[in-house]
């Protein structure tokens, strides 16, 4: 993970004020979320029950990031105040020292919250039944989950190939296109598809692409929301061509195309032939306040990907999903593209009890319904700094982005929630951007206890760096 563009250590956190109900009319007209986790303590304040059963030693964890995994990830954490986290429940992360968090980053992960009591409960059972499989018989919770994502992904993706994580969907997804002949790779400038070596061919920003040149051979990036230079590029390369891209672009700032432009992507390549992929590991399954991002344009690709809030926030799983047509090599051998830990049991418990829950829970309403509401504080609380500090709030759903003028402010306005008990995240494709991906449990209370430490935390901000 890239670090938040600041080296000023986080001050530990402060108990913040009670936040008063939003005024507007329209905020207390929305639909009422109903609560699933309640907030007990202020965040960053001692929890009423230890949540680890061991003693962890802060600094020993560090030493050990430094000595064993990265260093510079123990430096980062270094500059986010030095905290161990050791345990969740809902919108809240519990630290070694006591100390619990308001979750609203998570990197899109917790759309369930964490440790959703239906999913942990799938997974136990599966642990005490049969956690890994031999792969040389059928297993039936693999079926079970992916019949249950297929019933809910857009008519006629009925194929589900699971594996363990957003990276390797989009790896495949890549291998299908390239089975059917499809090897120019069109992505789009700011777009975030994984780090692997496919993946990164289609993550176009050089940042991270420039140290492990040369990458997939025909790769390039139209930028997103332009429909002629997509046009042009598949004028060129016509059956030739495979295009990825998302319904929101989440690392590359939450940027939300104009309308229309995924039914003119999902066109043009009918027209040329190409290739579709559409990217919803971030955006699907209920994040945008939909199922999925394309179900506003009634857009099918040849290939859907889903990753991060499949895993029901407890474990790694995430999927490719096809057309029969397009899945076909596969189809007719299953050891074309394989890996060992892929559609595990135990992922797929958790998957089938996340896909479960969220039809259930009705998960993208009560996104819609809250993304909303927080689209409306978030919007009320910059409105002093807007035209100076910030530039733009936007979103969608569960998904909105703040963003700033400067990269400065995205850093210090981190280390200040932190400081204040809340967790948020930034963009690894726009420095300016700072992101917002909160579960859809969070409660009222908690929204409002985010919307008045995030009032409180810009004015901090603002006061030292204008």
């Amino acid at each position: 993970m890239t670090a938040p563009p600041t080296a000023v250590a986080a001050p530990r956190p402060e108990h913040p004020q009670d936040p008063q109900d939003p005024q507007d009319p329209a905020v207390r007209e929305e639909a009422e979320v109903p609560p699933t986790v309640e907030a007990r303590e202020a965040p960053g304040q001692p929890s009423a029950e230890p949540p680890a059963d061991l003693p962890v030693d802060e600094a020993h964890t560090a030493r050990l990031y430094r000595e064993h995994l990265a260093a510079g990830r123990a430096v980062l954490g270094e500059v986010l105040g030095g905290m161990v986290e050791t345990a969740s429940e809902g919108a809240w992360v519990h630290t070694a020292d006591g100390r619990r968090y308001l979750d609203f980053g998570g990197y899109g992960v917790f759309i369930l919250g964490h440790r959703h009591p239906a999913v942990t409960a799938a997974v136990h059972r599966q642990i005490d039944a049969h956690p890994l499989a031999t792969r040389v018989f059928l297993e039936p919770v693999a079926a079970r989950a992916a019949a249950a994502l297929a019933a809910h992904t857009p008519l006629g993706l009925d194929r589900v190939h699971f594996v363990n994580s957003g990276a390797e969907a989009t790896e495949a997804g890549l291998k299908l296109a390239r089975a059917h002949g499809r090897t120019a790779l069109v992505s789009t400038v700011g777009g975030y598809h994984g780090k692997t070596l496919g993946a990164l061919s289609a993550t176009a920003n050089p940042t991270y692409q420039d140290p492990f040149r040369p990458l997939l051979p025909d790769s390039s990036a139209v930028p997103y929301g332009d429909r002629e230079a997509l046009a042009d590029v598949l004028a060129r390369f016509g059956e030739r061509a495979c295009v990825i891209v998302e319904p929101v672009q989440g690392e590359g700032g939450v940027r939300i195309p104009p309308p229309g432009y995924l039914a003119d992507v999902g066109r043009l390549c009918r027209t040329h032939g190409a290739f579709l992929i559409v990217d919803e590991i971030q955006t699907g399954l209920g994040r945008l306040g939909s199922w999925w991002g394309v179900d506003t344009e009634h857009v099918r690709p040849d290939v859907l990907l889903v990753g991060k809030g499949l895993s029901g926030g407890v474990v790694p799983v995430a999927a490719m999903v096809a057309t029969d047509e397009a899945y076909a090599p596969f189809s007719r051998d299953p050891y074309l593209h394989t890996s060992t830990f892929a559609a595990s049991p135990l992922a797929c418990a958790a998957a089938l009890a996340a896909v479960e829950t969220t039809e259930r829970e009705d998960v993208p309403g009560r996104a819609r319904a809250l993304g909303l509401r927080l689209l409306h504080g978030v919007r009320t609380a910059c409105t002093p700094y807007t035209g100076g500090l910030v530039r733009e709030v936007r979103g969608r759903g569960l998904l909105v982005g703040l963003e700033f003028a400067a990269e400065q402010a995205v850093g210090e306005l981190i280390l200040e929630l932190v400081g204040r008990g809340v967790l948020v995240n930034h963009s690894l494709n726009a420095g300016r951007v700072l992101r917002l991906t909160p579960p859809a449990v969070v409660t009222d209370e908690e929204l409002r206890l985010f919307l008045t430490t995030l009032s409180e935390a810009l004015h901090a901000v603002a006061a030292r760096i204008g």
